[in-house]
Formats: structure tokens, C-alpha cells, sequence
């Protein structure tokens, strides 16, 4: 708990190319800074949404860290909460897959 996991990163995009090209990827770290983080390298990217995650993002002189907020055992997955806009966009439409949300349909 408190430690910093990983750095999502890619580069860093203005309005205009963040609209022009769109994407799950993005990450908006200002009102005129995004992160594209659709780079393979970005290992971040593979982090899943979850409605009670285990880590949070942390936007610190524009750069993107995920940190614990909770103990993460060795084999557990790490989420984090993707955001309401996000997830109206991407996720509600197919309907959440996160472990809570599956565990509430059982």
C-alpha cells in the first residue's frame, strides 16, 4: 500500500492530436495535455478498470504514476478505476467485467 507500481507513459499529446486520433489509451494528465499510452512499451496500458480497484493514478508535473492503495499480493491483478467518462464511453455499453461487478450477477 503506497508504493508507486508503474509510470504510464507515451507521448504526450495536445487537443488537437488527442481528438484527431481518439482511443482507449489516452490518458489526460491537463486541460491540454494527454498522454497516448497505446505504445506497447507502455506497460501500464494492460492495467484493468475495476469499481473497487487496488491502485489509483497519480498525476504528478504531468506524468502518470499508478500507486497501491491497497496491500497487492504476489498474483493479484492490479485496477484501477478508469473514470466515469471512460467508462460511459467504453464500459457500460458491453456492461463492466470487473471481478465486483461479475460477482454481483452470480
Amino acid at each position: 500500500k503506497g508504493s508507486v507500481i508503474i509510470e504510464y507513459v507515451g507521448p504526450i499529446l495536445t487537443n488537437q492530436e488527442r481528438d484527431e486520433k481518439g482511443g482507449k489509451y489516452l490518458f489526460e494528465v491537463s486541460s491540454r495535455r494527454t498522454i497516448d499510452g497505446s505504445g506497447r512499451a507502455n506497460i501500464a496500458r494492460y492495467i484493468n478498470h475495476a469499481c473497487k480497484p487496488n491502485a489509483e493514478p497519480e498525476i504528478r508535473k504531468g506524468r502518470v504514476f499508478i500507486e497501491a492503495i491497497k496491500k497487492i499480493r504476489a498474483g493479484d491483478e492490479i485496477t484501477y478505476d478508469y473514470g466515469e467518462e471512460y467508462v460511459d464511453a467504453f464500459i457500460k455499453p458491453h456492461g463492466c467485467k470487473c471481478r465486483t461487478c461479475i460477482t454481483k450477477k452470480q
